[in-house]
């Protein structure tokens, strides 16, 4: 019986120990939080919301970026997560090629790799998580710009409303996937309307650049109707632009993407009056928290349903989501938000980020 009683109490003792290694660990991880540029308000709201639910449950984020947006920039910070013994990334790409062999790199010396807001190449990470599916993206964007021109009077289905696209780069996969969407929108629902740009407009998500470029194309095409900004750096960029030279949206129609705070001057202003985005907070959040659940060592596959504190639960499910064409795997999947939400002057004041 003592001979047992020790052996009891030295298997207590080594799985209480196995316990404390396991929470030091969970407590010690690190993840990764690499935006596309840093400055820019939807990327540090992303943060804050990353932030605030690490420091709840358990966990470390380290939020590295650059104010140039840049692929280089990125391996620099990729690079420099492994070589410090960072557990995760989670990563917005500029440009999912550039970054590429990085992330295999990453994922080769042991490290998670989630992405959020732009994705990688899908055999090069986890998880994504999505603010949408490009369709859901493209005609919201479409929509918005159809609401403001029937605001000023315009038919929109019989007049050759005039437009064009103005957004970071073609290489971002996340905006350049709600452009074609968006296009095909177009050409399926107002066939009258007339790109007369394109080839777009970028500004390469530099703020200055984002004002210069709007001016061009406001007088390249003084009689433009509408301008669809699907970035969070054009669009501000863009309204600022308009107010420069002394037009607003009984003028022009600008829509987009940009986190409410950057945008309730120019709607206040009458420059515009609708754009949208999705509760960036809870996607920063979520990135990081898939990293995390992985760095710590549990499986996530493609059907599972996992219970998020605080946000809800949430189901993984295939890249063919977002691309029909996509690379398939169990173990690489999308999260979509649940939510995207239009701004306007009647609720622009009940978000803050």
């Amino acid at each position: 019986m003592k001979r047992f009683s020790k052996i009891l109490a030295t298997v207590l003792a080594l799985v209480l120990c196995l316990a404390m290694v396991t929470v030091a660990s969970a407590e010690g991880i690190n993840v990764v939080f690499i935006p596309k540029l840093s400055g820019n308000a939807f990327f540090e709201s992303a943060n804050v919301g990353a932030q605030d639910f690490a420091a709840a449950n358990g966990f470390t984020v380290t939020y590295d970026g650059n104010p140039e947006a840049s692929a280089a920039n990125q391996v620099a910070i990729i690079q420099n997560a492994i070589t410090s013994g960072a557990d995760a990334i989670c990563i917005s790409t500029v440009d999912a090629a550039g970054v590429n062999d990085a992330l295999k790199e990453a994922a080769e010396a042991g490290l998670v790799v989630t992405t959020w807001d732009s994705d990688a190449f899908p055999d090069s990470r986890a998880i994504m998580v999505s603010q949408g599916t490009p369709e859901q993206l493209g005609q919201m964007l479409v929509d918005m710009l159809a609401e403001s021109l029937t605001e000023r009077g315009k038919d929109i289905t019989k007049d050759p409303i005039k437009y064009v696209w103005h957004y970071s780069q073609a290489t971002v996969t996340d905006q350049n996937s709600w452009h074609v969407a968006g296009e095909a929108y177009i050409a399926e629902k107002y066939p009258n309307w007339v790109n007369v740009f394109p080839d777009n407009y970028y500004s390469e998500q530099d703020a200055e650049k984002a004002i210069t470029v709007g001016e061009s194309i406001l007088t390249s095409y003084p009689d433009i109707d509408g301008i669809i900004c699907n970035d969070s750096t054009a669009l501000p960029g863009q309204a600022q632009a308009a107010q420069n030279l002394g037009l607003d949206a009984t003028k022009v129609s600008i829509v987009g993407f940009a986190a409410p705070n950057s945008m309730k001057d120019y709607c206040r202003a009458g420059i515009l009056t609708r754009w949208g985005l999705w509760d960036c907070k809870i996607q920063g959040a979520l990135g990081c928290y898939m990293a995390y659940l992985l760095a710590n060592g549990q499986e996530i596959k493609v059907g599972d349903s996992i219970d998020v504190p605080g946000i809800g639960t949430v189901t993984v499910e295939p890249n063919t989501v977002l691309d029909p064409a996509a690379y398939t795997s169990e173990t690489s999947g999308v999260v979509l938000l649940p939510e995207r939400v239009v701004f306007t002057a009647e609720n622009m004041d009940n978000y803050d980020f």
